[in-house]
């Protein structure tokens, strides 16, 4: 029964300090997150810059997820190559082993200092201010690391027989493999790597775990996290899953070599490790996994290039009816980084309003020219546009509760720009819907018509670009020109129907046109309020600017 009370510590002891790394992470994330998004943006080929960038990144925010996914969401935005990429992750390797060495620190008994500053967070915590929270949250965040291990120190320190346990347990498998698979597993349950090296560290410091077996159960963690990232990306991009799969490759290729060198010479590395820091087995375990790390990238820095083709061979692009339905900037893993999320939904929403302009522009001509070739690119664009309003509304659903109040408001007015946009493409195929029947009925709008509708659409065009500016800077400079373009499109309405009106009366124009010609104008004109309600999101994030010219 006692070691059962014993081990039911042990565990709340690793739940807590799980629960202050995310804490810390998190805060450090909210509070960092959009100047090192600026840094990770400044990325150049230079492989070693990116190595120092991705361990500066995830040494600070103290997450290397929170890096693999600001580094997926470049690779998605195609402003950072799976190359840049790969040196970031082999920096993040190193910048995640930062934890190694602060949960050793708990050897110098110094928990009860750190463990104050719980308390403290939680009083700033109380605080309305999102930064003085955020500082509450790391300050929480970290004590909490100290508080758990603290928990874990005295499960083994109170009771020789849950040492004894354990050092059975481990003398039974005393085998590399068997312990570097206890690390895979172990890491894969709970899902980090720096839980699974504070709970390794706190085992080898009791006395539980012989420093020898501690350091396979290491690799075995390093490859453990890599499983669970794998996990994670399935349902995710094609370059998202190639950033998992260059990550397990590269920490699988720096275990193996490892292992063996580890196999070979495991009691001159421990005597090493013992003379360097005499004593001190916990800052043994912390200083190998930074070996490790450095060691792996180094070897492998060469090799980049050659990762990257390994994982474009085997994870190659999807085929298929419905393969260009994916979101190109968004999956559910930036859900970690909500500032980031928040960022390239941005993104998203950008790339759905270029698909919907250039729908407009290719449904026009072929409502112009009657040449419908291009209608199959329109059709396509259209599924597209749908699934990711659709999508990325799903998506804001689920960030909306992560955000500050600020941020929340913002993506208020997400949920009505990319409902217009979605708008806008349907207009567009209604443009082709229209030209298509025309050309099978042989009518033809005559030259001065379409003289007249060219220019409303120029206008619609000017109006598509301002919208855009106002909406991609957040600016409110453009939105008095858009304003008085959307009133020039308004009498341009009235004066080409009475111009219509006029040209039937003249027998310039045929009666069954009349019906096609008043919708293309009518579906101008509301493209025109749409992209006014865009424009002015900016400053009603509750809602569209333009009520009198909601979609009827």
């Amino acid at each position: 029964m006692e070691i059962f009370l014993s081990l039911l510590a042990l565990l709340i002891g690793c739940g807590v300090f799980i629960n202050g790394m995310n804490m810390l992470s998190d805060g450090l994330e909210k509070t960092t997150g959009r100047g090192l998004k600026k840094l990770l943006g400044k990325i150049s080929n230079n492989r070693f810059a990116g190595v120092g960038i991705g361990a500066a990144v995830t040494a600070l925010i103290q997450s290397s997820s929170a890096t693999s996914v600001m580094t997926i969401g470049f690779v998605n935005a195609g402003v950072m190559s799976l190359s840049q990429a790969t040196a970031i992750i082999m920096g993040a390797n190193i910048g995640t082993t930062i934890t190694g060495i602060l949960v050793s620190l708990s050897s110098l008994n110094i928990n009860i200092y750190f463990s104050l500053l719980t308390f403290i967070g939680v009083i700033l915590m109380f605080i309305k201010k999102d930064n003085i929270k955020n500082i509450g949250a790391i300050l929480c965040g970290f004590g909490l690391l100290f508080v758990g291990l603290d928990l874990m120190d005295n499960t083994f320190k109170n009771n020789i027989e849950v040492v004894n346990f354990f050092e059975n347990i481990f003398s039974s498998i005393n085998f590399p493999l068997l312990l570097i698979f206890v690390g895979i597993i172990f890491t894969a349950l709970i899902q980090s790597s720096s839980a699974a090296t504070g709970v390794i560290i706190t085992m080898v410091g009791a006395g539980a775990l012989t420093v020898g077996d501690g350091l396979f159960i290491i690799l075995g963690s390093n490859i453990g996290t890599c499983i669970t990232a794998l996990i994670a990306s399935i349902g995710t991009s094609t370059n998202a899953k190639r950033t998992a799969f260059i990550h397990l490759s590269f920490n699988l290729l720096g275990t193996i070599l490892f292992t063996i060198i580890l196999w070979i010479f495991n009691a001159q590395i421990v005597s090493a490790l013992n003379t360097l820091l005499p004593g001190n087995t916990q800052m043994q375990i912390a200083w190998f996994h930074v070996i490790f790390n450095l060691t792996t990238t180094i070897l492998l820095i060469p090799f980049i290039n050659h990762l990257v083709k390994l994982a474009q061979i085997v994870i190659k692009e999807p085929k298929g009816k419905n393969a260009h339905l994916h979101l190109k900037y968004v999956d559910d893993h930036l859900l970690r980084t909500p500032s980031i999320a928040l960022m390239q939904v941005k993104k998203e929403v950008e790339y759905m309003a270029s698909l919907a302009k250039e729908n407009l522009d290719r449904s026009f001509n072929i409502l112009s020219s009657q040449n419908d070739k291009e209608a199959s690119i329109i059709f396509k664009n259209e599924e597209v546009i749908n699934f990711t309003n659709n999508e990325v509304t799903k998506f804001l659903i689920k960030l909306s509760p992560l955000v500050d109040s600020t941020s929340e408001k913002v993506i208020g007015s997400y949920f009505h720009v990319v409902n217009d946009i979605e708008r806008i493409g349907d207009h567009a195929k209604n443009f082709v819907d229209i030209g298509v029947k025309m050309k099978n009925e042989e009518l033809d709008f005559s030259s001065k018509a379409k003289e007249e509708l060219n220019l409303m659409y120029k206008k619609i065009s000017e109006m598509f670009d301002l919208a855009m500016n106002a909406f991609d800077d957040s600016d409110r400079s453009p939105l008095d020109d858009l304003t008085k373009d959307e009133n020039i499109v308004d009498e341009m309405k009235d004066q080409l129907s009475s111009q219509h009106y006029l040209r039937l009366s003249l027998g310039d124009c045929k009666i069954e046109l009349s019906a096609y010609f008043y919708s293309t104008v009518s579906g101008l004109e509301r493209v025109g309020d749409h992209l006014v309600n865009i424009g002015y999101s900016i400053l009603n994030p509750t809602g569209s600017q333009s009520i009198a010219k909601l979609e009827k």
